[in-house]
């Protein structure tokens, strides 16, 4: 491209796509609101947040050659799954956090139990959120779609990252452990959102696989800076800044054959490693 991406207007705008599709994509809460089900999932998702996940979904679509419209219910599915597992990891048995966003979390503002059951009501609204539009969306895709969705989310990914970063703690001294936890707690969503945002264009296989592996690799990296901005795995954190590095050009190696289209994610990663190098030098970004 000869003009310069403007990061911020692009994330800007798409994140306001979002926003609108989510607020469509929750239940209203009303008169039939169970324990105030709806009105704590609201709560949950609407409080704001950078919306990287869903983010990452309209760049990989549009990178594949789709729109972000034809992303939003992907978007929306990723980011009820994000929602949830902050919801459950600030419950008291785990994070035990009293604050998120500047507001009251989850189970503070409507109690522990009420915690759990919003969470809970979120995951399995998230897969509701993914068959909207459904008819766009080749069947096989959709069936991946979902596949990927509940891979990404559980046992082999998310929630078994949060299991295993329980285990290990704030202590851990060797890389390969740390972006064991890495890939599956935060790397999962973010393959997942590669993954969807290529389904959800009418990809082939190999362009899903490709972008896949991007938001895997991008998740890590995220990670890392994040653990550098909030002072967290001291030991390791000069090989970790050394891994941005590498994983953030193995990420422009795969946005590559894609062409133009893929400015925005090739602009994404940079912002990741901006961020972790800034960090590093004391500038805290959000």
């Amino acid at each position: 491209m000869t003009r310069t991406f403007e990061l911020n207007a692009y994330l800007g705008e798409r994140r306001r796509l979002v926003d609108e599709a989510l607020i469509r994509a929750l239940p209203e809460a009303g008169t039939a609101d169970p324990g105030r089900l709806k009105e704590g999932m609201r709560y949950a998702v609407l409080q704001g947040g950078k919306r990287m996940r869903p983010l990452v979904i309209i760049a990989a679509c549009e990178a594949a050659g789709g729109t972000a419209e034809a992303a939003l219910p992907a978007c929306c599915a990723l980011e009820m799954v994000h929602a949830y597992s902050l919801v459950h990891d600030d419950l008291p048995a785990m994070d035990n956090d009293l604050e998120r966003r500047g507001q009251p979390t989850v189970h503070v503002a409507f109690g522990h139990a009420g915690g759990i059951l919003i969470g809970d009501a979120l995951l399995t609204q998230a897969f509701a959120a993914l068959m909207r539009g459904a008819d766009k969306v080749p069947p096989a895709n959709l069936v991946a779609a979902v596949r990927v969705l509940a891979h990404h989310s559980g046992v082999d990914g998310m929630v078994g990252g949060q299991a295993l970063d329980l285990a290990l703690g704030q202590d851990v001294h060797d890389l390969g452990v740390l972006e064991q936890v890495h890939a599956l707690k935060t790397g999962a969503l973010y393959a997942a959102g590669g993954a969807l945002g290529a389904l959800y264009a009418g990809s082939d296989p190999d362009t899903v696989r490709a972008l896949e592996t991007w938001g895997l690799k991008f998740g890590i990296a995220f990670q890392h800076a994040d653990d550098v901005l909030d002072d967290d795995q001291k030991a390791l954190r000069a090989q970790a800044l050394t891994r941005v590095d590498q994983l953030v050009g193995e990420c422009d190696a795969i946005a590559a054959p894609l062409g133009d289209r893929a400015e925005p994610l090739r602009a994404i990663s940079k912002w990741v490693r901006d961020r972790a190098r800034d960090a590093a030098a004391g500038v805290k970004a959000d």
